[in-house]
């Protein structure tokens, strides 16, 4: 297991040194549940913790875990402060102008949470209302993109998906829109909370490098053997309960995007 990683706040001191060539600095996504989060013991686990740690295995790298705000991830890599960055970040043209990915690994829509006894039932229901993302995500994208169209009054951003859905149950937002396998896996044991509707975005996540890294094309092989050998198909089971579908990027090997 990880032990708990620093804040952000210690990003820069913990990279500040000339990292090693048999070190791997990752920045991580805080509390993004079931994909990297910290345990009751204070140990940084999840699907793709333990993606990042057979990587590791595999090409007899060490694993630097420093944790923060999903809009963060972006420039820690771009300026080298990390060497790659996970948080179910989505692979978009936009961001292939200024960032590189591996191929995918798991592949999702996003979702409208909401509280199981409010009014909201559907997409269409957001008229009048006040909306919550996290910023720097696709959820954020499309909440800017259909404000108009869906009659949204306000769209709320929040650094993760814990305070959006306090605002849920207090009231200050009435929906949240996000990545469909962190909300479900966030209100499985919350019945305070329901999905009410899906948004067909097609998203597919992977790990991100600064542009001309060159890791990626060693670090994209290592996910193809993973895939070959079944690993990342068991991680799916153990944090999903299920076995994912042949035909999807956890099981098929993709190409490397934008290559």
């Amino acid at each position: 297991m990880i032990k708990r990683a620093v804040l952000f706040a210690s990003v820069i001191s913990m990279f500040a040194g000339a990292a090693h060539a048999s070190d791997l600095n990752v920045a991580s996504v805080t509390a993004n549940v079931p994909f990297e989060f910290e345990d009751g013991s204070g140990n940084l686990v999840g699907f793709e913790v333990d993606l990042v740690n057979l990587i590791g295995e595999r090409t007899g790298k060490k694993i630097n875990y420093t944790q923060m705000p999903f809009n963060s991830i972006f420039a820690t890599v771009q300026s080298g402060r990390a060497d790659i960055a996970i948080g179910t970040v989505t692979i978009t043209d936009k961001r292939l102008e200024s960032v590189a990915f591996t191929q995918p690994y798991y592949d999702a829509d996003a979702c409208l949470t909401t509280s199981s006894k409010g009014d909201v039932k559907s997409l269409k229901d957001l008229n009048g209302k006040v909306l919550a993302v996290v910023t720097g995500t696709t959820g954020e994208m499309w909440a800017t993109e259909n404000k108009d169209k869906y009659g949204i009054t306000e769209i709320n951003r929040y650094d993760g998906v814990s305070e959006p859905m306090l605002d849920i149950a207090t009231g200050r937002v009435a929906a949240f829109v996000h990545d469909c396998p962190i909300d479900a896996y966030y209100i499985k044991d919350k019945p305070q909370y329901a999905i009410v509707d899906t948004i067909p975005t097609n998203e597919q996540f992977a790990i991100m490098l600064a542009k001309d890294s060159p890791l990626l094309p060693e670090l994209d092989a290592v996910i193809s053997k993973l895939k070959e050998d079944g690993e990342i198909a068991r991680i799916h089971e153990k944090w999903f309960g299920s076995a994912p579908a042949k035909d999807s990027s956890t099981v098929a090997v993709r190409p490397i995007p934008g290559k």
